[in-house]
């Protein structure tokens, strides 16, 4: 009995009727078998566990100790396994308890999350949210083992082997403060190359993709600040003459900024969204997904 590979779930299906009827005929009944076969199920189960597990009495059939002691694990058992096996519910987002983690930088987090949250909480007020910071090279980790639910990442460098669905295309403009004096139109090439810029960069680096697409043609343009999140970039900007390249979701309808079209062609790029195989049918995580999807719809 230690192999669960040698156990037939019928049998233990049939104990369990026959433990509650204490009598084969009303057990075959209920089983929709005749007879001989719950009898032939009874041999076998008796031989399985080397009782006989129910025994003749003057009233029908009454259980050995040992069938005496199978009775409520067994039920609780394949009531569990009942329930495992019975189809998804209807997910009911107003009186829904789940607690959602989701993985984004804070980009993502201003881009994604926040967009996403107001219809979150009007919709399924008895939820949670956990916003932890993305490590890219541990993505694939934490969503196989349940740690996140979801993650958004740019298509291009998210990890193989999760689910995906592109949310957005974005671009870059050029943001300033919006009384930039060297903003009030677009600048040209060479004007753009004089203004002081900010970088994003995790490292602390002063070269990026602009500054590899204006090496290609022979130029150069002055980093004067680097710095790791958005969120201060952003704040830099609008308190000092600098300026940055920023993906134009982050600055619309920033009224401390101001942007125009760049110079210069820096490629865009397209942020995904990412889970796991194993959330991908679950009602509540499709209702979640479909809520991030709604929220960043593209704006005309």
């Amino acid at each position: 009995m230690t192999d669960l590979r040698q156990l037939d779930l019928n049998l233990l299906v049939t104990l369990d009727v026959l433990l509650a009827e204490h009598n084969v005929t009303r057990a075959a009944r209920r089983l929709h078998l005749s007879q001989p076969s719950v009898s032939v199920h009874l041999a076998r189960l008796r031989e399985m566990f080397g009782d006989p597990l129910l025994l003749p009495g003057p009233r029908g059939m009454r259980p050995t100790a040992r069938g005496e002691s199978l009775r409520e694990p067994l039920r609780l058992a394949l009531e569990a396994l009942g329930q495992a096996v019975a189809p998804a519910s209807a997910f009911d987002p107003a009186v829904a308890t789940q607690t959602w983690r989701v993985a984004a930088t804070d980009y993502g987090e201003s881009t994604i999350v926040l967009p996403a949250l107001a219809s979150l909480r009007q919709q399924a007020p008895a939820t949670r949210l956990a916003v932890l910071e993305l490590a890219p090279d541990r993505i694939t980790r934490q969503a196989e083992q349940g740690e996140i639910d979801l993650a958004f990442h740019t298509s291009a460098g998210a990890p193989p082997g999760l689910r995906r669905r592109t949310l957005f295309a974005e671009r870059y403009v050029l943001a300033g403060r919006m009384d930039h004096p060297r903003l009030q139109r677009k600048p040209t090439l060479k004007q753009f190359c004089t203004l002081e810029h900010v970088l994003v960069s995790n490292s602390g680096g002063f070269y990026g993709v602009t500054d590899e697409v204006l090496a290609q043609a022979g130029l150069s343009r002055r980093v004067a600040l680097s710095v790791p999140h958005f969120l201060f970039m952003i704040a830099a900007l609008a308190a000092t003459d600098l300026v940055a390249l920023v993906p134009e979701r982050l600055v619309r309808g920033n009224r401390a900024l101001t942007t125009v079209a760049p110079p210069v062609a820096v490629p865009g790029y397209e942020m995904a969204m990412l889970w796991h195989e194993r959330a991908h049918r679950d009602p509540a995580h499709q209702w979640l997904r479909a809520q991030v999807q709604h929220a960043v719809m593209p704006v005309s």
